[in-house]
């Protein structure tokens, strides 16, 4: 069974539509509620003008992905939104502590790379026993495949899942940034899991069509912010999706911007370690060292949306 183009836009108009409703609904609520982001104080002046803003907004993502089941609920499907429910969960919690206590200190680091750890444990064994799911594959294009013992698969899998739910979580620091550059990865997903993992399919295309629906309240100037609520949500999603195609390693293309993001931290961490205070960057994660440098945070959102675009279109067309 596969899942033709017009099936795909169709379930990216779906998620619009909800996550453009949900948003409607989210931007009355949690401002009533007060549920408001504190700006980073290591973040650059400009930002000081976001605190206040309504946060939590990612829930639009979860919504979005949970009204799929109502339509088109397989095993599959239900394992892959039960990641994002997990994953979210974590999120919201160290929303709400940060929100609780006025600033932006929530979940330790280490407990929330436990706790998404976890998630993804839960998610491969349910996923290990699906048909559908090529399980020890972590790329193929045609003929032409890697594959790995099961035992290292697993390993690889949850390794993927954490890693890509926190480079995500970093990417999440200008308006529209994480939403505008999830939509190609998850779009490239969609296509390629098209033909033979309909769920993974669904999935991506009512993802991307959610991050696109945030966008109508988190462009410039952003009225709702995702949260981490959102930015592991967004995170789990496109890396499950990954694994049950059997591209795994082809986050490493598609999703080289979340990696950029990464890397530029822990790059900017050891080296101000080893040498005392120095720095290679202006400010880390990435996005900021571009701010930083002088260009407005618009430019810098458009030029990473655009390299997340090309990379995207580079993955695709790998595999196919």
């Amino acid at each position: 069974m596969s899942l033709a183009p017009a099936g795909l836009v169709f379930w990216a108009l779906f998620g619009v539509a909800i996550a453009g409703s949900a948003g409607l609904l989210l931007l009355v609520v949690l401002g009533r509620l007060r549920v408001l982001q504190h700006a980073y104080e290591d973040a650059p002046q400009t930002h000081r003008g976001k605190t206040g803003t309504p946060t939590m907004g990612g829930l639009v993502f979860v919504v979005a992905l949970a009204a799929a089941l109502g339509i088109a609920r397989s095993p599959l499907l239900v394992a892959l939104v039960v990641l994002v429910i997990l994953c979210a969960g974590i999120g919201a919690i160290d929303d709400i502590i940060k929100v609780r206590g006025g600033g932006n200190r929530g979940l330790p680091a280490r407990t929330k790379l436990l706790a998404t750890a976890l998630a993804a444990t839960l998610f491969l064994r349910a996923v290990d026993a699906q048909p559908l799911v090529p399980s020890g594959v972590l790329f193929h294009a045609g003929a032409f495949s890697i594959a790995a013992p099961h035992w290292l698969w697993f390993l690889l899998g949850i390794c993927a899942v954490t890693a890509t739910v926190h480079a995500v979580n970093l990417t999440d620091g200008l308006d529209g940034l994480a939403a505008g550059t999830m939509i190609p990865p998850l779009a490239a997903f969609a296509s390629i899991a098209a033909a033979y993992v309909p769920a993974a399919a669904i999935a991506a295309s009512v993802g991307a069509g959610a991050c696109a629906g945030f966008l109508i309240f988190n462009r410039y100037p952003a009225r709702l912010f995702m949260g981490d609520t959102g930015s592991l949500a967004l995170g789990a999603l496109l890396s499950g999706v990954a694994i049950v195609t059997g591209e795994m390693l082809l986050l490493l293309v598609v999703g080289a911007v979340f990696v950029a993001e990464a890397a530029s931290v822990i790059l900017q961490v050891s080296y101000f370690k080893a040498t005392g205070g120095k720095r290679i960057f202006r400010l880390s994660p990435l996005h900021h060292h571009f701010e930083m440098g002088g260009g407005p945070e618009t430019k810098v959102t458009a030029r990473f949306r655009l390299a997340s675009l090309l990379c995207s279109l580079v993955g695709w067309a790998i595999v196919r």
